[in-house]
């Protein structure tokens, strides 16, 4: 097997279980709260569970839950979206690490860090709820290296006609999410909730002795691959990506439109992703009624429909590609605008579907999957952009694309506070699907996808040239200097 494929399933795993630490919280959230009682001593229902639905006996199974903890809507928010407070800080600095020490050792360690923490969190929770949130907040933080600087791999590993299908391998995250809510809820029926922590913890483990054995940060470093694909590699990312450590052209980069369009898309596109990912097992749970087992089931399988999704834009998109039917720029705008136009429609029909337990897991499934196409999109034209500082770009735009993570919370803390009604999702759904349509439209009008004139660090260069030019043309005055003054010599 190819170096670069085995490359791709190591790294599609390493996402999923980046994405598992992120997330697994939301579910197990669910069967850590008491589930608190009304006057008469009976089980409060949602208003959905009293209306038709095909999903018969939705809350038959449903387990009141007399012990946990009393933390109300804001509360459970603050858990919910403390991942993300310091997460973007260390957007920039993951692509920069990258370059410095590789992605082996920042991805890897991000990943092993956050498994660590992970077995920390049920003492945590028992000791404080502040500890708590310190703990997933410094767990956000750490995991803020791990997508930038995968692009730095990308960058040294795979030709550009490669690139849509090898970051599909990003999406491994969406699998990882469609596995960790079926995988949680399950173990939580039958253990309980500390036992889902302990669970994903040692499935990180796992996966980092994997990493450490199978990933390497160029060809030239790996020990088993054929003398063939190293060549073939080397030929085809040596046009675009110089083997010298560049300094980076930070006012040529924070000025570059294409760049900005990039950070504006994913902002709305994640907005709308982020929502439906934290949100999903608490939409289920307390608006449609569904017990733990299905909240679970059914919110990982939109996720897994991202991935399917992905991979098959991907190969859409590289066959586009290479047969010269679209330029890269209206590949990586077709793509984008699935993530965003037709991502916010999905989310209007979902506003819509009320209490409509099918349409809605349609609608979701639909919204979700969608968004597979980011990359075909966003994250592979941060490459085209700039194969020679894609780490760093992928972390200015991660900055900015993971505000949502944190912002989306307390929106729909805010709207649903004490009031968990389809009326109020409805509104949290409309506020998403505005911020989807702006930010698609505007990439559709002004982004593009082609190798930006900095990316070779020209300008950065431009006054060592100017020196070096200057030392050239005085070299050849003392030549010709010399020359006559042995000429004058000869002729007396």
């Amino acid at each position: 097997m190819l170096a670069r494929n085995v490359l791709w399933y190591v790294v599609f795993v390493g996402f999923g279980i980046n994405y598992m630490h992120r997330i697994h919280i939301n579910i197990i959230l669910v069967g850590m709260i008491k589930n608190m009682r009304s006057g008469n001593g009976s089980l409060p229902i949602s208003e959905c569970t009293t209306q038709h639905s095909v999903f018969e006996n939705q809350t038959a199974g449903i387990k009141i839950q007399t012990d946990g903890f009393d933390w109300d809507e804001r509360q459970q928010n603050y858990i919910l979206g403390s991942f993300f407070w310091l997460h973007w800080l260390t957007q920039i600095p993951g692509g920069m690490l990258a370059r410095h020490f590789g992605t082996k050792k920042v991805f890897g360690l991000s990943n092993f860090l956050s498994c660590l923490i992970t077995f920390c969190i049920p003492t945590a929770a028992f000791t404080d709820f502040r500890l708590l949130v310190f703990l997933r907040v410094l767990q956000g933080f750490i995991t803020g290296v791990a997508w930038p600087s995968m692009h730095h791999l990308t960058a040294n590993w795979i030709p550009p006609n490669e690139r849509s299908k090898f970051v599909s391998s990003y999406l491994g995250s969406s699998v990882g999410v469609a596995l960790t809510y079926p995988l949680c809820g399950y173990v939580i029926d039958m253990l309980d909730w500390k036992a889902a922590f302990y669970t994903t913890g040692f499935i990180g483990v796992i996966w980092y002795i994997c990493w450490l054995w199978f990933v390497f940060d160029t060809p030239a470093l790996h020990p088993r691959i054929s003398a063939k694909e190293r060549e073939y590699i080397q030929n085809e990312i040596g046009q675009v990506l110089t083997k010298r450590e560049l300094p980076v052209p930070w006012k040529d980069v924070l000025l570059s439109r294409p760049l900005w369009m990039v950070a504006i898309s994913q902002w709305g596109g994640i907005w709308g992703f982020y929502t439906l990912m934290i949100q999903t097992p608490t939409y289920f749970r307390n608006v449609l009624g569904w017990d733990i087992k299905k909240t679970g089931i059914l919110s990982g399988i939109p996720h897994l429909s991202r991935w399917l999704f992905s991979f098959g834009s991907a190969i859409v998109a590289d066959c586009l590609l290479k047969k010269k039917i679209l330029s890269r720029t209206n590949v990586r705008k077709l793509a984008t605008s699935s993530c965003t136009l037709v991502q916010g429609f999905m989310i209007l029909g979902l506003a819509l579907s009320g209490c409509n337990g099918t349409l809605a897991t349609l609608f979701m499934i639909a919204a979700v999957g969608v968004t597979g196409a980011v990359s075909s999109g966003p994250l592979a034209c941060v490459v085209d952009l700039s194969p020679n500082f894609a780490s760093v770009l992928l972390g200015l735009v991660g900055l900015m694309a993971n505000l949502p993570g944190f912002m989306s919370p307390l929106v729909v803390g805010y709207l649903t506070y004490q009031n968990q009604t389809s009326v109020q999702w409805q509104k949290v759904f409309f506020v998403t699907t505005g911020i989807l349509f702006v930010t698609g439209i505007l990439y559709v009008i002004f982004g593009e996808a082609n190798v930006q004139p900095w990316n070779d660090g020209s300008k950065s260069l431009k006054g060592k040239k100017k020196v070096y030019k200057c030392e050239k043309e005085m070299t050849l005055m003392s030549l010709v200097v010399d020359s006559a003054e042995k000429n004058d010599k000869v002729s007396s």
